[in-house]
């Protein structure tokens, strides 16, 4: 099955946005040649993810867990 990486992203962005924890994110940009998802917030500060051979439910977890 086919899983659209950058739309689970926009998704889970859209999700993390509603916590006092992530409110300031504003956006999630997934990078499908380096299987890099770079979190990137308001005030300029960016973390990346690896997320290299993750199912969508494994990049989701990678990513909650590193933004903590």
């Amino acid at each position: 099955m086919y899983e659209d990486k950058q739309m689970i992203c926009d998704k889970l962005m859209i999700a993390l946005r509603y916590t006092s924890h992530m409110s300031n994110l504003l956006r999630l940009t997934y990078d499908d040649d380096k299987e890099i998802v770079t979190a990137t917030f308001v005030n300029g500060y960016e973390k990346r993810v690896n997320v290299r051979a993750d199912s969508g439910y494994a990049m989701i977890y990678d990513i909650v867990y590193v933004l903590h």
